[in-house]
């Protein structure tokens, strides 16, 4: 494995501008991909903050007594899917109303607004699907008159987060590709260079294990350092817009580093596909 490793590291002293160029590119390519990955971080941000918002509201008949009320408060906090039930009484909702709505607040009067209880469900819970079968057990209670959840807003936020994740998946297979393509045809170039070296080294009884692990050794470094390239793009990108324009989050330590790791995997995937075909030909 030593022997690999500095047979590896020589052949970036054999071409350095092959491998500079090598770098660059995958840095580029994987930059791109780390720009749409902010935008899909930032998004999901905003989604999360959006779904913090969730929650449905029952509406109770006027008349409706205390024990029933408390029953029901504890009944529906106990479903799974539940966080929290918090019973809001006519006077707690006419102080929001005319908190929230200050313009209006001469529009409402005492009594005006119905009693109800306000349920904000977990993390995880609050798709169309769980949000529309908890506002379905709700209405059982005889006592409520109606439950609201804004069912449209809810179905147009979970959308726009399938489809940026199906978008994010989509585009990071696409880069991944263009990268291994890239890694692949400078690898190939170098077993073409090599093609005398090698056959000396078959002559001798190298096998082609022994031959292909520098070349693979290769393929990983230079991913891995096109990776660390598009990693320092990305975050003075993201410092920028979140210095000129707004403050936008940036990928976490794990993600990070796993953006690195999969540009070694890509560099030693393109190694190894081009690799193991271009042996069988030197």
């Amino acid at each position: 494995m030593t022997l690999a490793m500095r047979e590896a590291l020589l052949a970036f002293r054999r071409s350095p501008m092959l491998s500079a160029l090598s770098v660059t590119t995958i840095a580029f390519s994987l930059f791109a991909f780390g720009l749409f990955g902010l935008v899909a971080v930032n998004i999901s941000r905003a989604l999360t903050q959006l779904e913090d918002r969730v929650e449905i509201r029952a509406f109770l008949a006027d008349g409706t007594g205390a024990e029933p009320t408390a029953a029901a408060l504890g009944d529906i906090a106990a479903f799974p899917e539940v966080a929290a039930a918090t019973l809001v009484t006519p006077a707690d909702a006419l102080a929001r109303a005319r908190r929230e709505l200050g313009e209006f607040s001469d529009v409402f009067d005492a009594n005006i607004l119905p009693a109800s209880i306000d349920i904000r469900l977990k993390p995880g819970f609050r798709d169309p699907a769980t949000v529309t079968d908890v506002a379905r057990r709700i209405t059982t209670y005889d006592f409520i008159e109606d439950v609201r959840f804004g069912e449209e807003w809810v179905r147009k936020l979970n959308q726009i987060r399938t489809v940026a994740t199906v978008a994010g998946g989509i585009l990071g297979l696409t880069f991944a590709i263009v990268a291994i393509i890239i890694i692949g045809s400078t690898i190939r170039m170098a077993v073409l260079a090599r093609a005398r070296e090698i056959a000396i080294m078959r002559v001798v009884g190298a096998t082609d294990g022994f031959i292909r692990r520098p070349f693979l050794i290769e393929g990983a470094l230079k991913g891995a350092l096109g990776g660390f390239a598009a990693l320092v793009l990305t975050w003075a990108t993201n410092a920028l817009i979140g210095r000129y324009v707004f403050d936008a989050a940036f990928f976490d330590l794990r993600v990070s580093l796993t953006g690195i790791l999969a540009g070694a995997f890509i560099g030693l995937a393109g190694s190894a596909l081009s690799v193991g075909r271009h042996l069988r030909h030197v």
